[in-house]
């Protein structure tokens, strides 16, 4: 089997486990990161009504204007710290983490770190 489609297939599988455990309600709501190679973003959702209560990315124009690349921790760790910001700004806490398909190590890491020390609990 071709490399890349047994990656697709990990991260399919790994997807679905992650997201069967992590549901977000208005007490406390998801925070969703996705990653790419070069960006990252994340949102605040609340699943019971469907709303996206806060959001983050390296494509936004104040955090572009901070980060010369996207695709690394310096980066990740600049949208952990703008979605703690505005996440408690629309009175937001407390979120359970959704990784998604991507492990928990590098640039997703990063974001979390630097989310906790801007306040939010997971």
């Amino acid at each position: 089997m071709d490399k890349q489609k047994a990656l697709g297939k990990q991260r399919t599988r790994r997807r679905f486990r992650v997201r069967k455990r992590t549901r977000g309600d208005a007490e406390r709501p998801r925070l969703c990161v996705t990653r790419s190679h070069r960006n990252i973003g994340v949102q605040v959702i609340d699943d019971e009504t469907g709303r996206t209560l806060a959001s983050a990315s390296t494509l936004d124009k104040q955090l572009s204007g901070q980060v010369k690349y996207g695709g690394n921790a310096e980066a990740a760790a600049a949208v952990g710290k703008a979605i703690a910001e505005r996440a408690t700004a629309a009175g937001v806490k407390e979120v359970c983490f959704d990784r998604g398909p991507y492990k928990f190590h590098g640039r997703v890491a990063a974001l979390a770190e630097a989310a906790r020390e801007g306040g939010l609990q997971f």
